[in-house]
């Protein structure tokens, strides 16, 4: 099992946390993180495009002009894709872009990302985040000192505070062990894991189909 060091929000060394081999030390398979990842990017688009076909276009019924006689070309209706504010030919319709994936399937990607992470040492666990108050300032100082750039923090689901004061600061984002995603990991250089978020993260995964 790896055997990672803790430190405290001035980055120094607290002491150590014990991480699941079967969690941070999996094999990175590419193509699985590939393909979760676009289910889960696919699963974001609204779907609500729409164009009108000649069914649903007002007007047609009679014939504009006669066949014959008059000159110009033969036309039966004016909700032909032709005539202005006609109807549009194989336009996009509403549809689901979303795609299955499976529960197991889910969770080893995650794995693999949390394992990406710990092997390309872009993993950081600090024993806790303490801060006097819910401003932007206070965390941008506890950023600096972790050598914080573009990272993403795992924080406990109570934990609002560190939420408001992170959210304005340019690169950094914070999420909970529950809303943790492939997509959000892989989008980050760095990983924050706070020591009481690990438990639970161990915990989520000890559950089937975590």
């Amino acid at each position: 099992m790896p055997v990672v060091k803790v430190y405290d929000q001035q980055k120094r060394e607290s002491g150590e946390v014990t991480l699941a081999s079967d969690i941070f030390e999996v094999e990175v398979r590419p193509e699985i993180l590939n393909f979760v990842v676009r289910a889960q990017m696919a699963a974001k688009r609204a779907g609500t495009h729409s164009t009108k076909t000649r069914a649903f276009v007002s007007g047609g019924g009679a014939k504009p002009w006669k066949q014959k006689g008059t000159g110009r070309a033969r036309s039966g209706s004016n909700r032909s894709p032709i005539w202005r504010g006609g109807a549009v030919v194989f336009g996009p319709s509403p549809r689901d872009y979303s795609l299955k994936v499976n529960s197991k399937v889910r969770a080893l990607a995650l794995r693999m990302a949390l394992s990406s992470r710990l092997a390309s040492e872009g993993l950081l666990v600090v024993n806790v985040i303490d801060l006097p108050e819910a401003k932007t300032k206070h965390f941008a100082r506890v950023a600096d000192a972790l050598g914080l750039a573009k990272a993403l923090i795992v924080v406990p689901e109570d934990n609002t505070d560190l939420m408001r004061s992170a959210r304005n600061i340019p690169g950094l984002s914070t999420t909970t062990p529950q809303r943790l995603s492939v997509t959000e990991i892989l989008r980050h250089r760095q990983l924050v894991l706070l020591e009481a978020t690990v438990n639970t993260l161990h915990a989520r995964f000890a559950r089937k189909g975590a």
